[in-house]
């Protein structure tokens, strides 16, 4: 396997909801992943551009538990709000992604066994960004690792945590 370099990184876990994304509904999980991949991206592109052969590879053990619980909701009588069914998909929101900023790279999404530690993004995505790179479909591939916490009934502020780790074959 290649060896990665890394370009740039960002976290979120500071307590609190990320900003609202228009089009993105019942879920900070989406919005957790737009965020983290924002600060990345900026930190080493600075603006959205020109078109960058950049993937996206999305991480999660747990998912989008807030929108799952939506649904199953919404689906027990009730009228199911159509943003659900977009926003169900993981890739919806790297698809956000990829377009604000002409990302044009493949998009993965990926469920590894075990969700990686704080901070740190799980080895079995790490891996699949060097296959990515190897491929030849992309020059860097950013890896973003997020987690949705279960908030306990009436607590306030946002456990939710993610990572991006931008990458580039060595």
């Amino acid at each position: 396997m290649n060896a990665l370099r890394t370009l740039a990184t960002a976290h979120w876990n500071h307590g609190e909801p990320p900003p609202p994304l228009p089009g993105f509904s019942a879920s900070t999980f989406n919005p957790l992943v737009a965020a983290v991949a924002e600060r990345c991206l900026t930190a080493h592109y600075g603006e959205p551009g020109e078109p960058r052969r950049t993937g996206l590879l999305l991480a999660s053990a747990g998912g989008d538990r807030a929108t799952a619980l939506a649904i199953d909701t919404a689906a027990e009588g009730r009228r199911m709000p159509p943003l659900l069914f977009f926003q169900s998909n993981p890739n919806a929101v790297l698809g956000h992604v990829a377009a604000r900023w002409g990302l044009t790279g493949p998009v993965v999404a990926i469920s590894p066994p075990e969700a990686a530690a704080p901070g740190e993004v799980p080895p079995d995505a790490l891996e699949l960004a060097a296959l990515l790179l190897a491929d030849g479909d992309a020059d860097q591939i950013l890896v973003i690792a997020a987690e949705q916490a279960e908030q306990p009934a009436g607590e306030a502020g946002c456990a939710d945590r993610a990572t991006a780790v931008l990458v580039a074959a060595d």
